[in-house]
């Protein structure tokens, strides 16, 4: 009997759409108008007050509940925090730039802003518990980013300290997210100091490879890093808990490359695109979750220099469903198998 598991979708991450018009301004219409597009969940980002309170659904089940009955029948796939998780840990040249993510009382102090933050993710991780979710799909942050490339030469250990110094920050997170049941999904993403497979695994070998160091897989960005996301999947498999169905593309440039020479998204030769216009491979993205074990939700994550959301928001449902795989219930070739015998299989073998 196969063990592979079926991915569930389609859903759609919400944070790209939400504004202060209808029907994006409310969790009943903003899923009324996910459900008429053919979606079936919806990813919530948790900062947003409009469609959740982070710290009502902390404390109270019936409150989540109350949410839960608030999605015209749409399951809620996760909570992102990916803005607080981008706070935990950030470099000082970035300060102002991510003030931003943050209440006014904590800006400018990137003390009490770090405090908040993860304070933040502990009552994401048990809203996620009390909705019985299992992943949240966040953001390492990031020390270390303006050191990327080794120029001016990095002095010895600077990496290891900023490994040291990230894992310090999040170990009790995560130790809140094993006694609540949940899983840290990190999306790899450039501007974190985890950004592919070897900087996630320099990042779980810091925290002793904790048990809730998980993935937010999105082939987007190893798109745009020249990586192999389909092999990276192999490798990493058991450890990718949630995943963004988002496309990219990357066309080799005369005048730029990965870093994109600061150009504008429709000038770079990396650039996001909406499902089916970039140069992902998602039926052997979706293979191989498959194959891995992968079980949960396939979410859009609409981004694009050039298509409207709608558009992209319209095309993604019926695209994601068309990727799903129904998982065997028996082999190809059983028809043409034979029932076990021990005696048989040793005269085959000549024994």
């Amino acid at each position: 009997m196969y063990k592979m598991s079926q991915i569930k979708g389609p859903a759609i991450f919400l944070a790209q759409f939400m504004g202060d018009a209808a029907p994006f301004n409310s969790l009943p219409a903003i899923t009324e108008w996910a459900k008429s597009l053919g979606y079936k969940g919806v990813q919530v980002p948790s900062w947003d007050g409009r469609v959740i309170d982070l710290k009502k659904a902390a404390k109270s089940k019936a409150y989540c509940d109350e949410v839960k009955g608030q999605t015209n029948g749409l399951a809620i796939t996760e909570l992102s925090s990916h803005l607080q998780g981008q706070l935990v840990a950030s470099h000082p040249a970035y300060d102002e730039l991510f003030d931003t993510f943050a209440p006014a009382a904590v800006r400018g102090n990137k003390k009490e802003r770090a405090a908040w933050a993860a304070d933040q993710i502990k009552l994401c991780i048990k809203a996620s518990a009390n909705m019985g979710l299992t992943a949240m799909p966040t953001f390492s942050g990031a020390l270390l980013w303006p050191m990327i490339y080794p120029w001016p030469q990095r002095p010895a250990g600077l990496v290891e300290e900023g490994f040291k110094e990230l894992a310090r920050r999040w170990k009790p997170l995560l130790d809140y997210a094993e006694d609540n049941g949940v899983d840290c999904a990190y999306e790899l993403h450039p501007g974190e100091d985890l950004y592919d497979g070897a900087t996630f695994e320099r990042f779980l070998e810091a925290t002793g490879n904790h048990p809730r160091v998980a993935i937010n897989y999105d082939p987007s960005h190893f798109i745009l890093q020249c990586l192999d996301y389909v092999g990276f999947i192999d490798i990493y498999g058991a450890r990718i808990k949630a995943f963004h169905v988002k496309d990219a593309e990357y066309r080799p440039s005369a005048k730029a490359g990965v870093y994109g020479g600061y150009l504008g998204w429709t000038e770079r030769p990396g650039r996001f695109r909406s499902l089916g216009d970039g140069q992902v491979d998602f039926k052997q993205v979706f293979s191989r979750l498959t194959a891995c074990g992968y079980k949960s939700w396939a979410v859009l994550e609409w981004e694009c220099c050039f298509k409207d959301s709608a558009q992209g928001a319209a095309e993604g449902a019926p695209f994601i469903q068309s990727m799903l795989i129904d998982v065997p219930s028996r082999a190809f070739d059983d028809f043409a198998g034979a029932a076990s015998d021990a005696k048989r299989n040793r005269r085959i073998l000549g024994l």
